[in-house]
């Protein structure tokens, strides 16, 4: 067994034609099963188009375009799929998860933060599961519904994150465990 792991180069994720964006083209790829990335890009994209849809709905149903924001700027009106979709990651993703170690003997689950590639994947994957546990909708509509309950911080995604902050909360008295952390 080798000391030191080995370190891998990884290749580039190239961005998505449609939003030019690097994380939807990884979320693709996380939805993608069978190595059919058409048909995961045809779901992702009716997803959005599908948050498009239901923000444009809520915008024109609430805003007013004379209504200023509360940071004093003039409202918009409208929010973007693109930030939708970013700001629900962003809710989703975890602070802290908790690690097994064995130390003397004992097995502790350790809590220890996230680090930032881990936490975004963390997040997409747990909104994809979340979507994917859900029955009798086409799998763009699950996405959508899914993607708009995280981005209004509800859902099965948000509880799967507040679940694995509560147990790193439990668990914090095996905090200092940490510092035995493998590299």
């Amino acid at each position: 067994m080798p000391r030191k792991a080995r370190s891998y180069k990884r290749h580039p994720i190239i961005a998505d034609n449609k939003y030019n964006s690097v994380k939807i083209a990884k979320f693709i790829n996380y939805v993608m099963e069978r190595g059919k990335k058409t048909v995961a890009a045809k779901v992702v994209y009716g997803a959005l188009n599908n948050i498009e849809k239901e923000m444009s709905r809520e915008a024109g149903s609430q805003a007013k375009p004379d209504q200023a924001q509360p940071g004093g700027k003039p409202s918009s009106g409208k929010v973007t799929a693109k930030e939708v979709f970013e700001q629900a990651v962003r809710n989703v993703s975890p602070i802290l998860e908790v690690k097994g170690r064995r130390i003397g003997g004992a097995n502790y689950q350790v809590p220890m933060e996230v680090q930032e590639p881990r936490k975004t994947t963390l997040g997409m994957k747990w909104i994809i599961d979340a979507a994917r546990a859900k029955k009798g909708k086409p799998m763009d509509q699950k996405l959508a519904t899914e993607l708009m309950e995280a981005y209004n911080k509800m859902g099965a995604a948000i509880k799967k994150r507040e679940d694995v902050h509560r147990m790193a909360e439990a668990n914090k008295a095996f905090a200092h465990f940490a510092r035995f952390q493998r590299r």
